[in-house]
């Protein structure tokens, strides 16, 4: 089967289409011939091996040499013991920390699929897992009516979370850069912040700061929450990782803040909700560009620049 692999960690010029071995369903496992597979950060860093725990599956070499980790398609065969699928089902999961999905086929274990909603797309399912659990666990920290500030509110995440939150009566200040905000005003922003021009920091204060691109001093963050307010990180810096689970949770207790990280559990049961609610149409799944398989690199670099708004997509085959 044709695959994605790269057998260092660096930039893009490293990814390369090989044919390697079609991998075995074992037991428990389901084997998903790949329609589309979506770009998340997780591949962005795992690409670089930076932040440094993008290197835990391999402190010099990546060990696992094929990236992607949100999938859809449809399953090719099963392993033993595997009972909530059928070859030909339509299905869709997060698959990380396994990755694999920049291939034509992949196994995985049957409980990380769900089985794709007929109303959508194999590309807008693949869109879904990783990004609607972030989004849905972000927005769930919120209160209707109370002012949360979303930083990289352009991507994948931040594109549900903004509409969870809106639709929630959340009072949503988006922060990216300058070419994205007026695809947050049509998402429902009530301000935005260009953040090479401003300082999110010094606005609000909020009752809530979900920062998915993280590189702040967690003083930044404390003097821009209100009273009581919580602020939680989801990607960003090792660096600011560490600050914000050491430094953070003292300062909180000193300012009566709450600085944090977000866990998010993964699984069906953290994105399937969205997707039904995309499914009927409540919530719209914003894919930016698809790109075919052997264009892996140029959809990695699209997205590690911070040029899509919403989702990058890989067409791993027609639909």
């Amino acid at each position: 089967m044709r695959a994605v692999v790269y057998e260092r960690y660096g930039s893009p010029e490293q990814l390369q289409v090989r044919d390697v071995p079609r991998p075995v369903p074992g037991a428990g496992e389901a084997l998903v011939e790949v329609v589309a597979t979506s770009v998340n950060l997780s591949d962005w860093e795992g690409l670089h091996g930076s932040p440094a725990y993008a290197r835990l599956g391999g402190l010099f070499r990546p060990r696992r040499r094929i990236l992607g980790s949100d999938i859809a398609g449809r399953i090719a065969a099963v392993g033993e013991g595997v009972t909530r699928f059928a070859i030909g089902d339509e299905v869709f999961g997060d698959i990380m920390p396994r990755y694999g999905g920049f291939a034509e086929f992949v196994a995985v274990p049957e409980s990380a699929l769900a089985r794709k909603p007929a109303q959508l797309s194999f590309a807008e399912a693949s869109a879904l897992p990783q990004a609607a659990a972030i989004a849905t666990h972000a927005v769930a920290l919120a209160e209707p009516g109370s002012r949360m500030l979303l930083n990289g509110a352009g991507g994948g995440s931040g594109s549900l979370a903004m509409q969870l939150a809106t639709q929630k009566g959340v009072h949503v200040t988006a922060v990216d850069n300058a070419g994205k905000l007026d695809f947050l005003r049509t998402l429902g922003a009530e301000a935005v912040i260009d953040y090479r021009r401003g300082d999110f920091a010094r606005g609000g204060p909020y009752d809530l700061i979900v920062d998915l691109v993280a590189r702040r001093s967690v003083f930044a963050y404390a003097r821009a929450l209100a009273k009581g307010g919580r602020c939680v990180m989801v990607g960003g810096t090792g660096r600011a990782l560490i600050r914000m689970l050491t430094a953070g949770a003292l300062l909180g207790a000193v300012t009566g803040r709450h600085l944090g990280v977000l866990f998010v559990r993964q699984g069906p049961s953290a994105f399937v909700p969205v997707a039904e609610r995309c499914a009927a149409g409540e919530v719209r799944v914003h894919i930016d560009r698809v790109f075919p398989l052997d264009q892996v690199p140029e959809a990695l670099a699209w997205h590690g620049e911070g040029r899509a708004l919403g989702k990058v997509v890989v067409a791993v085959r027609g639909e």
